[in-house]
């Protein structure tokens, strides 16, 4: 009964919200609808179109606080089980209410609470947990973005680059918490590719399914960070991989290209090798033109490339790449990471060990602050 109510509950808050209720106001009517399917479905049993009944609920919860008019109220509650037109368009009111909670006017960290709280089902504490701040610190944030986002009007085609960019937020927001936010992210992401057929959204879906298939190999038992070059690829999750691909070659094949799809190539061919030493550089570099033509100016993905160029051409041709990229990224310790693995593979480990104290004293990450005050603390050893 509860992934029922779990599955129903944000179909049915888009409903309402379609149907111009009041965001807030439509939330609290489901929670109600909600209490109330947990009181009577132990005993009923669970109805056969469960979001109807929990509609046709929410939308009396709803009338009850606007509305004094007792004979229409018990009108009402006589036709408590029929469900109301329109509860059925389950697929449209998810999606639209997707892209309400990823509306333009909300901050990313607005628009990733309020997602999740809405069309995720998770809870306030849950979400709290996830982000490492105080439940109530969560609950008036995603208050003000209800307050934010009521009477908005939604253009679906034109947020679409919108709501993506909070959906890959989410899944990069990692595994901490009790909620799996990855898992989360792609959960939601498989949802709107079913009702929204675009290239880059299965592209996104298939560059999550790329990276959470390394999930396991990413960390030692020490809960130390793995690089991707000495990861235990007999631990990465072959199935995931295969979806992955599938999906992305049934988008590449759609002619339209976007960036999700170019970083999901990436990621597949950096999944294909069999081993570190086996991996297409060559055609990740060609990969990375690409994706810098479609995000011209990018810093990231100037660096990404960068690491690319030194794996592909040399070192010394990696560093020349980074070339440029220090106001961009000024306080990305990332940067100076790439910088001292570039110096290491050139065989100037002084240099690289002194990077590497400089990118771990400017990293925020816990683990990879310690990974990389790792690295440099093992080339000062080989050095003495």
């Amino acid at each position: 009964m509860d992934d029922v109510l779990r599955a129903v509950a944000p179909r049915a808050l888009g409903v309402l919200v379609r149907r111009g209720h009041g965001f807030a106001a439509a939330e609290d009517a489901v929670q109600e609808a909600l209490i109330e399917a947990y009181r009577r479905w132990p005993d009923a049993g669970v109805p056969s179109d469960p979001l109807a009944w929990i509609v046709t609920v929410a939308h009396r919860r709803y009338l009850d606080a606007y509305r004094s008019d007792v004979a229409r109220h018990r009108r009402e509650d006589a036709a408590l089980d029929e469900p109301l037109p329109g509860a059925t368009e389950q697929a449209d009111d998810t999606l639209q209410l997707l892209f309400l909670c990823c509306h333009p006017v909300l901050s990313p960290a607005s628009a990733i609470a309020l997602t999740l709280r809405a069309v995720g089902g998770l809870t306030t504490r849950e979400i709290a947990d996830a982000f490492l701040v105080p439940e109530a610190t969560m609950a008036q944030r995603i208050s003000r973005a209800k307050r934010t986002v009521a009477g908005e009007r939604l253009d679906r085609a034109g947020e679409l680059d919108r709501v993506l960019t909070v959906l890959y937020l989410v899944y990069n927001a990692g595994h901490s918490g009790r909620v799996d936010l990855a898992t989360e992210a792609i959960r939601l992401t498989r949802d709107l590719a079913t009702t929204r057929p675009d290239p880059e959204v299965q592209g996104l879906l298939a560059l999550m399914l790329l990276h959470h298939a390394r999930r396991d190999a990413r960390t030692g038992a020490d809960g130390r960070v793995i690089t991707l070059d000495r990861q235990d690829r007999t631990r990465w999750h072959r199935d995931e991989i295969a979806e992955g691909v599938a999906i992305l070659q049934a988008a590449l094949a759609e002619d339209a290209l976007g960036a999700y799809q170019v970083q999901a190539a990436i990621a597949a061919l950096h999944d294909d090798a069999p081993r570190a030493a086996e991996t297409d550089w060559t055609q990740i570099l060609q990969w990375y033109d690409e994706l810098q033509r479609l995000r011209p100016g990018d810093p990231v993905v100037a660096l990404n490339r960068a690491v690319a160029v030194g794996e592909a051409d040399g070192p010394q041709a990696g560093l020349a790449a980074t070339a440029g990229l220090d106001d961009a990224l000024a306080h990305n310790h990332r940067l100076a990471a790439v910088r001292a693995y570039l110096h290491e593979r050139s065989g100037d480990s002084v240099r690289a060990a002194q990077v590497y104290g400089q990118a771990a004293n400017a990293a925020t990450n816990v683990e990879e602050r310690d990974h990389l005050a790792l690295q440099a603390a093992r080339l000062r050893h080989q050095a003495l």
